[in-house]
This record gives structure tokens, C-alpha cells and sequence, in this order.
């Protein structure tokens, strides 16, 4: 797999793998999860920390990586589901945290739904470990 820096061109790939990954980006009852929204956001900060995995020319794979000077965070890890299970996913989190370090990250911090036992078994192996914290949210816009 090429794992590179997401391109404008990538948009209607990226939609199209997110839809099928997150089922909660097609529910238009949702527009918090409006994924040209997330596209633009994280091409307005940071864009050279979204990156694509490309097998065959072909995006099968997304990861969207932050960090603000103290923290890490990592977003929107998306794997086509007929190419998982190839090890994408997790080459795409290693590339996501090299990017990071060099960035002089110290710790990285990702959110998992507690309903994604699938997930948080994928991280777990990967040497992620649950936080003895509260995650707390508060929406400052309605969209």
C-alpha cells in the first residue's frame, strides 16, 4: 500500500469509503457527521496530517492524524471492507503516528464508540490502552 497526503481529487473516493465505514455519514438525520464538512475542516488545519492508502491506484483506506502541541489525536481510520484484515489499517495508524513523532508528539488519543468492541479490539493490539478518564463533548454548532 502508498500511503499519501489526501488530494482534493480524493474527495468523492473518500465520502464514498467513509459511507460504507461509517454508516452514521449516510444518515442525513445526522448533519454533525456531514462529510464534506469533516473534508473541509481538515484541509483548513493541518491537511498534510490526512492521509490515503492506495492499493492499485485505488484508495481502500483514510486516516486523519492532529496534534496541538501537547496531544495526538487521531480521526477517521476508515478501511474498504473487502481489503481489510491485510494489515492497511494498522500500517495506515503506524504511518499516522511516525507523522506525529516527528512532530515531536509525546502521546497520541483517539475516541472509540463503547458499542465498537471490534475497534477497540483492533487498537488494543496495536498497544493502545483505555485512559482512566471521562471523555466530555459539548457541540458548538448545530451542524
Amino acid at each position: 500500500m502508498k500511503i499519501r497526503v489526501f488530494d482534493a481529487r480524493d474527495t468523492g473516493t473518500v465520502i464514498a469509503l467513509w459511507r460504507e465505514a461509517f454508516p452514521e455519514y449516510a444518515d442525513a438525520s445526522r448533519p454533525q457527521r456531514d462529510p464534506r464538512l469533516s473534508i473541509a475542516n481538515k484541509l483548513a488545519t493541518q491537511p498534510d496530517l490526512f492521509f490515503v492508502g492506495e492499493v492499485d491506484s485505488r484508495v481502500i483506506g483514510t486516516i486523519m492524524a492532529g496534534y496541538d502541541g501537547h496531544r495526538g489525536w487521531l480521526y477517521s481510520l476508515a478501511v474498504a471492507e473487502d481489503m481489510r484484515r491485510h494489515g492497511y489499517g494498522r500500517a495506515l495508524v503506524q504511518h499516522a503516528e511516525s507523522e506525529l513523532a516527528i512532530r515531536g508528539c509525546p502521546k497520541v488519543n483517539l475516541q472509540i464508540l463503547t458499542s465498537k468492541s471490534g475497534v477497540q479490539a483492533f487498537y488494543a493490539k496495536l498497544g493502545y490502552r483505555a485512559d482512566e478518564v471521562v471523555s466530555f463533548g459539548k457541540r458548538l454548532q448545530s451542524a
